[in-house]
């Protein structure tokens, strides 16, 4: 097959990765986590607000791709097509046939692991998801099975997303908190789009929503692409941008990938002038993908330093609203006013700080989760404090990749 050729291309020309590097680096940015912040969030309940609290398993984990996109688009093939082979307990279909989150990853023997057991194992990046409950613990679960590939990266399948009637039955979990949770701590975020199905569903439009903060992880994939013709192809294309556009609301493009995604030779029947072109999209995408295991470190470093401005953000509004708390009475009622004006006093802590407005949480979630919280029993959020967040992210991180010589 032409993936296998280009499979071994890439490969072979890639140095390999500084292991030692990657591990003392990544081991810097747990021991900072440790010893500085972890504390921090616990007593201004970030956890609660941005995500879990980090565990070992968080750091060590391997590199990871999300793939969604509305059902039959090609999702679970992509896998298939990707290991040459499908994982345990895959099944591909016309209909909606994935009705689970599935975790594919390497092991030595075929074996499934329902998602309470996963939970569970401390030694798997996956403890945080026990806060969805049961419910979605039941549709969650592991496949492992032997391959190179899985070797280096993980591979998240998921369920179709919905349109039209269906997707105003409601599924018994939050489905898009938990595509929200795979998104922040995925290297890749892969939306597969079939020709035949361009429109972008409510919930598939909330899902798209949720990855805002994730961009650089996206990848477009306009998934069975040999099944039209090169006229309706380049209208097909030009209508996913205008919809793309409209749903991700930024000036900038995402990359569509085209292509024919799957274990059969591309068809030419339809088009017989785009195969070459097919071919090249599908060159570019896998050496995308195979990359990914080369900059996992830099990734890490990335999404750790994403958290700690999120942490700090968060203290200083958690520290500004206590600080506006009478001391004596009518507590309950300062709370309520200034969760009411929650706009107003982001603009305030804003301005005192001189802080980026784009790096502020979304205020209506920050405004639903406050409720639940009794401000007065929040600490202060005191220069110390503050001088810690800024000695990590001026310092400590830059002088922990100087010390290692990060080649990423």
């Amino acid at each position: 097959f032409y993936f296998e050729r280009i499979l071994k291309a890439i490969t072979s020309s890639k140095k390999p990765a500084n292991a030692k590097t990657c591990t003392s680096i990544i081991d810097g940015l747990r021991a900072i986590y440790e010893e500085k912040v972890k504390a921090i969030e616990l007593a201004f309940k970030f956890d609660s607000f941005y995500g879990p609290i980090l565990t070992e398993s968080d750091f060590t984990a391997k590199p990871s791709v999300l793939l969604l996109g509305q059902y039959s688009t090609g999702k679970t093939t992509f896998i298939k097509h990707l290991l040459n082979r499908e994982y345990p307990g895959a099944h591909i279909g016309p209909e909606p046939t994935t009705d689970r989150f599935v975790v594919v990853m390497g092991g030595v023997e075929e074996r499934r692991t329902p998602g309470n057991t996963l939970v569970v194992q401390t030694d798997k990046p996956f403890t945080g998801l026990t806060k969805f409950g049961t419910a979605f613990l039941s549709k969650f679960e592991c496949a492992q099975c032997s391959n190179p590939l899985l070797d280096e990266v993980t591979l998240v399948d998921t369920p179709g997303v919905l349109s039209g009637e269906k997707q105003r039955i409601d599924r018994s979990y939050e489905f898009i908190q938990v595509c929200e949770w795979f998104a922040s701590r995925c290297d890749v975020i892969l939306l597969l789009f079939d020709p035949h199905k361009l429109d972008i569903s409510d919930e598939f439009k909330a899902v798209i929503a949720s990855l805002k903060g994730h961009d650089d992880k996206v990848r477009v994939v306009l998934n069975k692409s040999d099944q039209v013709d090169m006229q309706q192809l380049m209208r097909v294309y030009g209508a996913l941008m205008w919809s793309l556009g409209k749903v991700f609301n930024t000036p900038e493009v995402c990359r569509v990938y085209v292509g024919s995604f799957n274990t059969e030779p591309i068809s030419t029947a339809k088009n017989p002038y785009g195969e070459e072109l097919f071919e090249a999209e599908q060159a570019d995408l896998m050496k995308d993908l195979l990359e990914i295991p080369h900059r996992s470190c830099d990734r890490k470093v990335n999404e750790f330093v994403k958290r700690i401005r999120a942490a700090k953000i968060h203290c200083l509004i958690l520290g500004h609203l206590k600080n506006k708390m009478p001391t004596m009475m009518g507590k309950q009622k300062a709370q309520d006013k200034m969760v009411a004006n929650l706009e107003e006093e982001f603009y305030k802590v804003q301005q005192e700080h001189h802080l980026p407005v784009g790096d502020f949480p979304n205020v209506a979630k920050f405004r639903e989760n406050l409720r639940s919280y009794d401000l007065s029993k929040i600490p202060k959020f005191d220069k110390k404090t503050m001088a810690k967040f800024d000695e990590i992210l001026n310092t400590d991180i830059p002088t922990l990749l100087k010390r290692f010589d990060n080649p990423f």
